[in-house]
C-alpha cells in the first residue's frame, strides 16, 4: 500500500536519497526544503524515479516558529492523511547561529521546529503512522537555558546537545502518546556520512548516504520498526541500543518537552506583542 511520506531537509544529502528510495518503492513523498531552487531540483530528481507517483513540495525556513507553524498549516490544507514524518532537516556549522527569534538556530532546527511539525501534524497521523527523528552519535546532555535562549555555545556542542534534546522529547511525546498507535523513534542514520553538512563542519568527503538513506526507508516502512516508539536506533552498531543515558530518564525527557513549550509560548506572544506595538 501507497504511504504519504513527509521529509524535512530534502534537497539534498540523506533526506534527499530517502525521498529518492521511497517514491522509487512507490509511496508519494512530499518534499521540504528552504530554497525554491533546490526544492525544484529535488523534485525533478525524485520524479525521475517515481513511476507518476505524486511529488509535491514545500518551502519554509525550519529556523523560526512562525515558518515552521506556516509549513504545518500547508501540508494540513494539502493533504488528507500523513502516514510518516521524517524530520531529517538539520544544521551543524552556520555563519549565523542566532536566529530572528533569538534561538540558537541548532537547537531551532534540530529540535524545536520537527517538535512543533509533530505536534501540529498529529490530525493527519492516523493509526499505524510514524515518526522519524534524525539523531546523532554525537549527543552532549541539554542545558535547558541554552535551548531556550541563544547562549553563545559553539558548534559541536550546540549541535550535540540539540541532537539529545531530539531524542528525548521523542521518548517523552512517545510516552505521552501511549493511547495512539503512533510510532516515534529516534535514529542516528550513521556517523560522518556524505553529507554537505558533513563537508562543511569536517572537512571530509564521508561515507554513502545511502547508509542513512536505507536506514530513513527502513524506520520509515520495515515491520522491524512497528513497536519501536520511544527506541532509539544506531546506524553506527546497526540496531537498537542505548542513547545517551539521560534519554533513558523520562523524567528528564519531560523537562526537555516542558522546555520546549514554554520557548515556544514565549516566540509566540513576542510576535503578538510586536505585532501589536
Amino acid at each position: 500500500m501507497s504511504k504519504t511520506i513527509l521529509l524535512t531537509g530534502a534537497t539534498d544529502g540523506i533526506g534527499l536519497e530517502a525521498a529518492k528510495l521511497l517514491a522509487k518503492s512507490g509511496h508519494r513523498v512530499l518534499l521540504h526544503g528552504r530554497s525554491k531552487d533546490k526544492l525544484a531540483s529535488a523534485s525533478a530528481a525524485v520524479a525521475a524515479v517515481a513511476n507518476d507517483i505524486d511529488v509535491k513540495t514545500y518551502c519554509a525556513d525550519l529556523s523560526t516558529v512562525e515558518a515552521t507553524e506556516s509549513l504545518a498549516q500547508e501540508v494540513i490544507a494539502s493533504n488528507d492523511r500523513l502516514d510518516v514524518l521524517i524530520n531529517n532537516a538539520g544544521v551543524l556549522k552556520t555563519p549565523e547561529t542566532v536566529t530572528s527569534e533569538g534561538l540558537d538556530i541548532r537547537f531551532a532546527v534540530n529540535t524545536i521546529a520537527p517538535y512543533l511539525l509533530t505536534k501540529a501534524l498529529l490530525p493527519l497521523l492516523g493509526d499505524q503512522a510514524r515518526v522519524v527523528n534524525l539523531s546523532s552519535a554525537a549527543q552532549a546532555s541539554v542545558d535547558l537555558a541554552a535551548l531556550a535562549n541563544a547562549t553563545g555555545l559553539d558548534d559541536m556542542e550546540a549541535y550535540s546537545q540539540s541532537k539529545l534534546a531530539i531524542t528525548m522529547w521523542t521518548n517523552g511525546v512517545a510516552s505521552s502518546l501511549q493511547d495512539r498507535s503512533i510510532m516515534l523513534v529516534s535514529v542516528n542514520p550513521g556517523s560522518l556520512l556524505g553529507s554537505k553538512m558533513v563537508s562543511d563542519a569536517f572537512g571530509v568527503q564521508g561515507k554513502s548516504l545511502s547508509i542513512g538513506a536505507e536506514i530513513l526507508s527502513r524506520a520509515a516502512l520495515s515491520p522491524e520498526f512497528e513497536q519501536a516508539s520511544g527506541l532509539y536506533f544506531d546506524n553506527d552498531a546497526g540496531d537498537f541500543g542505548p542513547p545517551h543515558a539521560d534519554a533513558l530518564n523520562i523524567t528528564q525527557c519531560m523537562a526537555v518537552v516542558e522546555a520546549i513549550e514554554q520557548t515556544i509560548a514565549r516566540v509566540k506572544n513576542a510576535r503578538v506583542k510586536n505585532a501589536g506595538s
